[in-house]
């Protein structure tokens, strides 16, 4: 994205609060003039000062008054200003946040699966912190620089325009310095903040990983993987920070030139009676508050550089092409019977990479089907595609007759109980996370489902029972506890059609036992999709489908699918092998 895309994208969301962005124009206007008018005040004080002994004490006093009355109003006007600069600031911040976790939630799942969690939480967070201290800047500085530039200027031509032309002359070689510097500073911004999204990502996976990088004793090497990272971003940070701190001290140097030569060429005019020595004093106040600017904005075009980059990072993400909506007349589905079928189903996460080709399947409602075959065959694809996580490339999946692109995302969905090898909870009590599809569920449908489960012993001895609090990790729970809650949650909403993922692969033999007759009881009259390496677990399925890179290699129950003696039979007599 370019910088004048970025541009044009944050003014549109600055437009939203335009009434406050003119109020605080008229504010800074309404400062400037009064700031540029107590350089005028002192030089009339100074003008009354004529010779030892004939100073005008009585003017001077008056003058004194004038000038504290327009202190107190310029602060006045400054607190406001501010509060405007503030309000507008944090809002379009709340408002670029709401609109990124907006499409976070659009996204589909393969933009999630091809990008770091890290670097989207430091596009969400740091990135929109650091633009928006370059926003807020902005509005401070940069507004009431301008003004004070073109106030003084108007002030310094009506009070002497010879003077002024010598200041007009001398000034543009800030501007110039100013642009060569911020034009090759905004790669230099845009490569820092990239690592840094890269250095997050780092972070964050190893937090969320630290049991895997602790067992494999890959401490070492992530050490060494940060080290580098980090040295990457000491590098290119240092060079944006070392062009970007050039900026000040050229534009002070150009300034100290324009103090100088408005200081000698007054001093020939006030000698020649041209000018009044409070109104060379005047002139020179002026002189210094119309370079003073130039150094702020120096230094906010600087950070401004910085903030636009973190904003088309953001706005990279808000643009991000979302999932393919629900169809204007698409079906809400009630009831569903379970009568599912795929029809010639071709998908592959990556062009060069085949995965399911040519699947065909008919499920009758109430019927078991298990999915079994080695790693990466496309088991947990069919499930992907059976939820709609992902749309088939080619083909078709219909439930009860109907295409699912032609069904709601929501009702789809919720007509499915799905229970992951990898378990999924929330920061909340136990409560809260057996009633995650059910909120509106009674004490008594709660308890039961647990009791279902067998989750409800072990709930019964933590310290609050079904009030105990849990963190998303699960706390002190254990994966099979953990693995018991998202069992009770599906118990209690008990679906027209289950998948069950590896279910019980956190579970000790004995209650898994137990669970599979829960189970058993539960999949009486619902259309069940299980997928298991344990085969043993999935003999009672009507119709097992055994996948071999993608396809259905072969398909029977159990009894037929060992006497044919092939790949599957190979596959469960494997397991038992000594």
């Amino acid at each position: 994205m370019s910088q004048k895309e970025t541009i044009v994208k944050v003014l549109r969301y600055i437009r939203r609060y335009r009434f406050r962005v003119i109020l605080s124009l008229v504010l800074a206007a309404v400062t400037v003039a009064l700031t540029l008018y107590v350089p005028i005040l002192t030089g009339d004080a100074v003008d009354l000062i004529i010779d030892k002994g004939l100073v005008d004490m009585p003017g001077i006093f008056a003058i004194m008054k004038k000038i504290g009355v327009v202190m107190i109003l310029t602060a006045a006007a400054q607190w406001i200003m501010n509060t405007c600069n503030n309000y507008i600031t944090y809002h379009v911040v709340k408002d670029i946040r709401e609109d990124a976790f907006h499409r976070l939630e659009n996204l589909p799942l393969k933009y999630l699966d091809s990008h770091a969690s890290g670097d989207i939480v430091s596009r969400v967070i740091a990135d929109v912190d650091t633009f928006a201290d370059g926003l807020l800047m902005g509005f401070t500085q940069l507004f009431t620089g301008v003004i004070t530039i073109l106030g003084t200027l108007i002030f310094m031509l009506v009070t002497n325009v010879p003077i002024a032309l010598v200041v007009v002359c001398i000034t543009p070689v800030s501007f110039l310095v100013a642009r060569f510097i911020a034009t090759r500073t905004y790669s230099m911004f845009k490569l820092q903040s990239e690592t840094r999204g890269e250095q997050t990502a780092l972070i964050e996976e190893m937090i969320g990983n630290q049991k895997i990088v602790k067992t494999f004793s890959r401490e070492e090497s992530v050490k060494q993987q940060f080290a580098q990272i980090n040295d990457r971003l000491e590098g290119c940070s240092l060079k944006a920070i070392f062009f970007s701190s050039i900026t000040n001290p050229a534009t002070r140097f150009v300034n100290s030139l324009v103090y100088a030569g408005v200081g000698i060429f007054g001093a020939f005019v006030a000698i020649r009676g041209g000018i009044s020595v409070g109104r060379l004093s005047c002139f020179l106040s002026y002189a210094n508050q119309y370079t003073k600017p130039f150094n702020e904005i120096s230094g906010v075009v600087t950070e401004l550089q910085n903030a636009l980059v973190c904003a088309g990072r953001i706005f990279a993400l808000i643009e991000e092409e979302p999932q393919v909506p629900d169809a204007e007349d698409a079906r809400v589905l009630k009831d569903a019977r379970g009568n599912v079928a795929l029809d010639h189903v071709y998908f592959q996460y990556t062009p060069e990479k085949k995965l399911i080709q040519d699947f065909n399947l008919k499920v009758k409602p109430g019927q078991r089907v298990a999915i079994v075959g080695p790693t990466g065959c496309g088991k947990t694809t069919v499930i992907n595609l059976l939820m709609r996580f992902y749309d088939v490339d080619q083909g078709s999946i219909a439930v009860d007759g109907t295409d699912i692109r032609k069904i709601t995302r929501g009702s789809l969905r919720t007509s499915y109980g799905m229970v992951l090898q990898d378990t999924w909870l929330r920061a909340g009590t136990i409560r809260d996370n057996i009633r995650m599809g059910r909120p509106q569920a009674s004490e008594e449908e709660v308890i039961e489902a647990a009791k279902a489960s067998h989750a409800h012993s072990f709930i019964k001895r933590l310290p609050q029972g079904y009030d105990t609090v849990i963190t998303e990790e699960g706390g002190g729970l254990s994966q099979g506890q953990k693995q018991l809650l998202c069992i009770a949650r599906v118990m209690l909403t008990l679906p027209p059609m289950l998948i069950l993922d590896e279910a019980t692969s956190s579970i000790d033999t004995r209650t898994e036992i137990r669970i599979q007759k829960a189970f058993a009881k539960m999949m009486e009259g619902r259309t069940s999709f299980i997928v298991a390496h344990r085969l043993s677990t999935i003999r009672e399925a009507d119709i097992i489908l055994v996948m071999k890179d993608g396809n259905i290699v072969e398909q029977g129950n159990h009894e037929s699918l060992l006497a044919q003696g092939g790949f599957y039979s190979e596959l469960y007599n494997s397991q038992f092998a000594i």
